[in-house]
């Protein structure tokens, strides 16, 4: 199964959130303050799936202070969720300007260039980003690169990049899930369903793992055992992509 959408880890978690505060005392506080709540306030709306509102803060935000990196990234973030591509395009190259050598900043930049189409130079980024002594978690940006590769249907590429962070970190779950996929896209779902498995002995459920399952029992003749699956992604995430694809007779 090829994802519908390009995941990739750690998007916007380096920004914090802070209560809403409009005093005086906002008021007169130095642009960047002001900025730094605006721009908070941005992703809270963004993350109640308020765009508009995200927007006049976030844009309010970069009037204030537009030579802080986050606050670009957050306008890149929500322009993209508005598919303003242009503007979004803008902010992200921006933000990489302004946060050159951050590698947090190169694996949001990466990320972006992956989803639009510019694959080799995202996982040239991505490869950048691991090998970075700055960066803490290289194993997250090996995963985001196999992510990356994968959505152009380079396989043996991905693979590899999701087994070098699982020598970075082993039983990452995100690097297993996508071994998991490949397995599976490649027809071998025994080896698929080795791989749910190994993963439900170490990591909580999640709705993608099930989703696997399923389709590896139902692939092996299992009906019994996929239908438990089918359960379970029900049951535990009856809100998830997944289980609307259940609801809605998709089986790919």
């Amino acid at each position: 199964m090829k994802p519908s959408t390009l995941k990739l880890l750690a998007l916007i978690s380096a920004i914090g959130l802070a209560a809403c505060s409009h005093d005086n005392g906002f008021k007169k506080a130095p642009p960047a303050v002001q900025a730094n709540t605006n721009m908070q306030l941005a992703i809270e709306y963004m993350k109640l799936g308020k765009l508009a509102s995200a927007r006049d803060f976030m844009e309010t935000a970069l009037s204030q202070d537009p030579g802080n990196a986050d606050v670009q990234m957050t306008a890149g973030i929500v322009y993209e969720r508005l598919n303003e591509m242009s503007k979004a395009e803008r902010a992200y190259s921006t933000m990489y300007r302004l946060g050159k050598g951050d590698p947090n900043i190169q694996n949001t930049y990466a990320g972006f260039l992956c989803r639009t189409g510019k694959a080799a130079a995202g996982e040239k980024l991505f490869v950048e980003v691991a090998r970075s002594p700055l960066y803490q978690t290289p194993e997250v940006a090996l995963v985001n690169a196999g992510v990356c590769v994968r959505g152009t249907g380079n396989l043996v590429d991905a693979e590899r990049y999701f087994n070098q962070a699982l020598a970075v970190r082993p039983n990452l779950p995100e690097a297993m899930l996508q071994l998991g996929n490949i397995e599976f896209d490649r027809g071998e779902a025994a080896q698929a369903l080795g791989l749910v498995q190994k993963y439900l002995a170490v990591h909580p459920a999640s709705a993608e793992i099930l989703w696997l399952g399923f389709r590896a029992e139902r692939k092996l003749g299992d009906t019994t055992a996929a239908a438990g699956y089918a359960r379970r992604v029900q049951t535990e995430f009856p809100n998830s992509e997944q289980a609307l694809m259940m609801r809605s007779g998709v089986s790919r």
